[in-house]
C-alpha cells in the first residue's frame, strides 16, 4: 500500500522560509512523477509543483514560481518543497501526491505575522 507522509509545516512569518518533506514507501519512488498540491482556506485544490522521475524537469504554478523549489532524493525516497519568501496567500494544507492517484495526509502551513 502506497504511503506518503508529509512533514515540515508550521507557523511562519511572511518573508520567511520552510522546507516540506514527503517520505514515500511501498512503491518504486524513482519511477513516478511527484507533485505538491495545496488547499487554502475557503479555496479548492491548487496544484503547486511537479517533478519528473529523474528529478530533471520541475514545473511550478505561476503563483509560486521563483519562490518555491521542488526536489527529490531517490536514495532516501523523499520529495521536498523548499518555500522561500512566504506570503499569507501561501497558507494552506500541502499534500504530496503520486501520479494524482495517491495522496498523503497533508501538512499545515500558516503564514502570518
Amino acid at each position: 500500500q502506497v504511503q506518503l507522509a508529509e512533514s515540515g509545516g508550521g507557523l511562519v512569518q511572511p518573508g520567511r522560509s520552510l522546507r516540506l518533506s514527503c517520505a514515500a514507501s511501498a512503491f518504486t519512488f524513482s519511477s513516478y512523477w511527484m507533485h505538491w498540491v495545496r488547499q487554502s482556506p475557503g479555496k479548492g485544490l491548487e496544484w503547486v509543483s511537479q517533478i519528473s522521475p529523474g528529478g530533471g524537469t520541475p514545473y511550478y504554478a505561476e503563483s509560486v514560481k521563483g519562490r518555491f523549489t521542488i526536489s527529490r532524493d531517490s536514495a532516501k525516497n523523499t520529495l521536498y518543497l523548499e518555500m522561500n519568501s512566504l506570503k499569507p496567500g501561501d497558507t494552506g494544507v500541502y499534500y504530496c501526491v503520486k501520479d494524482f492517484l495517491d495522496w498523503g495526509q497533508g501538512t499545515q502551513v500558516t503564514v502570518s505575522s
